[in-house]
């Protein structure tokens, strides 16, 4: 039996792409994981999940990553049409990685606080038959889960190392980074937008731009 986990990396980061990755492997497979040390990729170190990257790839029957920008991001949390929200968004592209994949059983890490209902919007998209088990904390629970992980957090490790090599240390991308917070200040204390990089609909975001218009109408 051919066995799928997807996952996501950066989904509320406000700096670089959402990254959802599928890994296929067989089911027989799976101790391998286990015994590579495979987890959670937010419980491994940078080093760790580089360590073990092309041991769990060459496991696998098959992977596929797909990158979601901050652009398509904004377009869809500023749609007022409730279809079309990140969650909406993060199933649509789940499933064709599945549709990719073709496994006989999928493991998803949930991003809908209700899981049925997230199973239900992946399977509305689906074109293909799998059984789909969508639970939270899947990372935590199915080593398949863990792998596409990693697989997504390495991926969006190496897109933050170009974006910072093209606009500077903005620490993690994340909010509940310092690095993060100031470089978006001080872009937008320099600048009239954010650079294409940023999700300009997250409110943080919004609200940093708002304060540099109220500060520029008070001095003039």
């Amino acid at each position: 039996m051919l066995i799928a986990g997807v996952d996501e990396a950066g989904r509320g980061c406000v700096i670089g792409p959402l990254v959802i990755s599928g890994y296929l492997i067989k089911e027989e497979k799976i101790p391998c994981l286990l015994e590579l040390g495979v987890k959670d990729s937010k419980k491994l170190s940078s080093k760790k999940r580089k360590s073990i990257i092309s041991k769990i790839m060459d496991l696998s029957e098959n992977f596929m990553t797909i990158y979601l920008s901050p652009e398509q991001i904004d377009k869809v949390v500023k749609s007022k049409r409730k279809l079309h929200k990140l969650n909406r968004l993060e199933a649509k592209t789940m499933a064709k990685i599945i549709e990719t994949l073709q496994p006989d059983k999928t493991f998803v890490d949930a991003a809908d606080v209700n899981e049925v209902r997230f199973k239900k919007h992946i399977q509305e998209c689906l074109a293909v038959k799998t059984i789909i088990i969508a639970k939270h904390k899947a990372d935590e629970i199915f080593p398949v889960v863990s792998a596409a992980s990693i697989l997504a957090k390495v991926n969006r490790d190496e897109k933050i190392r170009i974006l910072r090599e093209k606009y500077g240390d903005f620490g993690s991308g994340y909010l509940s980074d310092k690095k993060t917070r100031l470089f978006l200040k001080d872009w937008i204390k320099n600048n009239m937008e954010y650079p294409i990089c940023v999700r300009k609909s997250w409110k943080p975001a919004k609200r940093i731009k708002n304060e540099k218009g109220t500060s520029q109408t008070l001095l003039f």
